[in-house]
């Protein structure tokens, strides 16, 4: 196992991802032996703090988040702070002596990371600085780590990407989709590739479609500002969404280097099948909650959550039938639906297999039971597969069994988190598991044309209740195919 040397450098250090997320991986990794104790992190942000009243804040956020043991104040100490505003020259100067000091106290070989965790209108900006004022030009390697969204449409990720390649190569690039650091979102590709068993079936002649789910209970909370202007297609379905896609849907790498690895990824984001802005209502669902009941509790609706929100024709759901023409795939439709303030939080992919021809074992009961793959990503990671089989006493008809396998009983301490485990791949150098800009282009190309086709026509909203699995429409979808959304909550 590598134990990196590095200088983390926070842009964003007093914000929510930095204390709920960031923080608390860091240390996994410190506790875990995964960093060497030649490390240090800087954290920038505008407020005047001192490093001790920084150091008290990782500390606070560390007991909230995770479990600290006796070296929780040598680990903090590695912590510096430094006022910063991005668009002053000063502050980068000062940025740079300070990272060559630390870099002469810990012997980090002048390795950077540069973690953007604020507004992406300043990614541009922060990069061309970086570069202009020398931090990054170091004896080491650099960089450039940054949160979604990355751009509103292909337009604007263009020009973003434009700005950021003038400093920094693609491969220093590091664009992080927290879904691709799940534990079970990553072995969707080993659970094709190391059984026979499913990739010899996993194409149109033994799968009648598969469906990906990502629901929320929670409403837009204190994101109402950023979330009407994104929305669900732009919030989950460019990035979270189609990743599982891709994973899903793509052939197999010739081998696992990163490089094999994407470019199959690609290849399956090139093959989605565009839809017309007249098509759209045909493939895509939005919703947005109104007011409901969630574990016996009253709950607004998405208008009433904020003043700003009043009039808002935002999406807060989504369901869409994607199709992939390309030669595996040809006919087998992939339902995708998120939403918030749906009736449970839960992501999970189910694969359902066709059913066999003529079934003597229904002829007694008018409900088939077809053969599901069930891949939990959260709460409840594991793998079920539904089978059928004769119980006993219930004569010569066929009911479904589950062989399960859930990761609920490794201990949670020793589990990574998805931040954790791409804040590790990133020192190592490791880009598999982040987005690569033509990922991004292709996503965006797709849903540009989705939100073009909604752009033209009026919302009728709100049109699910909170506390329900979404609007009407978006069970129609799957109906028309002959097909029904396996719901989250019942045993099917």
């Amino acid at each position: 196992m590598q134990t990196p040397k590095v200088t983390i450098v926070i842009f964003g250090a007093t914000g929510d991802l930095a204390k709920r997320k960031l923080f608390p991986s860091i240390y996994k990794l410190y506790q875990n032996g995964k960093i060497d104790e030649d490390f240090a992190v800087v954290g920038l942000a505008r407020r005047p703090w001192t490093n001790d009243v920084f150091r008290d804040n990782v500390k606070a956020s560390l007991d909230q988040e995770v479990s600290t043991d006796e070296n929780v104040d040598k680990f903090i100490s590695h912590f510096y702070y430094h006022s910063f505003d991005v668009t002053e020259t000063d502050s980068y100067n000062n940025l740079h002596g300070l990272l060559e000091e630390l870099e002469g106290t810990y012997q980090t070989s002048g390795n950077r990371i540069f973690y953007l965790a604020m507004a992406p209108e300043y990614f541009g900006s922060i990069a061309k600085n970086l570069q202009s004022h020398g931090l990054k030009n170091s004896p080491g390697w650099t960089r450039l780590v940054i949160e979604k969204p990355f751009g509103h449409d292909l337009e604007s990720a263009k020009e973003l990407n434009n700005e950021i390649r003038v400093a920094f190569d693609e491969e220093q690039i590091y664009r992080i989709d927290h879904y691709l650091g799940k534990e079970m979102v990553q072995n969707i590709e080993v659970i094709r590739f190391a059984n026979g068993i499913f990739e010899h079936l996993w194409n149109n002649r033994f799968i009648s479609n598969i469906q990906v789910t990502s629901s929320e209970k929670l409403g837009v909370e204190e994101r109402a500002r950023y979330y009407d202007h994104s929305g669900a297609a732009r919030d989950m379905v460019q990035n979270h969404m189609l990743q599982m896609v891709a994973l899903l849907a793509m052939e197999p790498p010739i081998n696992l280097s990163t490089d094999e690895i994407r470019s199959e990824k690609v290849r399956a984001l090139r093959s989605l099948r565009m839809i017309e802005k007249e098509q759209v209502q045909d493939y895509f669902v939005r919703g947005q909650y109104g007011s409901g009941h969630l574990d016996g509790q009253e709950l607004r609706s998405y208008r009433e959550e904020a003043d700003e929100l009043a009039q808002s024709n935002t999406e807060t759901f989504v369901a869409g039938k994607v199709m992939i023409d390309n030669y595996r795939w040809a006919g087998v439709p992939f339902y995708i639906r998120t939403g918030k303030r749906m009736a449970e939080k839960c992501t999970k992919i189910v694969v359902e297999f066709k059913d066999i021809p003529m079934n003597l074992y229904y002829k007694e009961e008018p409900k088939k039971h077809p053969n599901l793959l069930v891949i939990n990503i959260q709460p409840n990671e594991g793998i079920t597969l539904y089978l059928n089989a004769k119980k006993a006493g219930a004569g010569s008809i066929a009911q479904p069994i589950q062989l399960s396998y859930t990761n609920n009983g490794i201990d949670g301490i020793n589990t990574p988190e998805a931040y954790e485990k791409l804040l590790y791949d990133c020192m190592i150098g490791d880009t598999t598991n982040f987005t690569h800009w033509d990922e991004v282009a292709y996503s965006w190309r797709f849903i540009d044309s989705i939100l073009s086709g909604w752009a033209a026509t009026e919302a009728d909203f709100p049109n699910y209740a909170s506390g329900s699995m979404g609007p009407k429409a978006a069970h129609e979808l799957l109906e028309k195919d002959g097909f029904h959304w396996w719901q989250i909550s019942e045993e099917e």
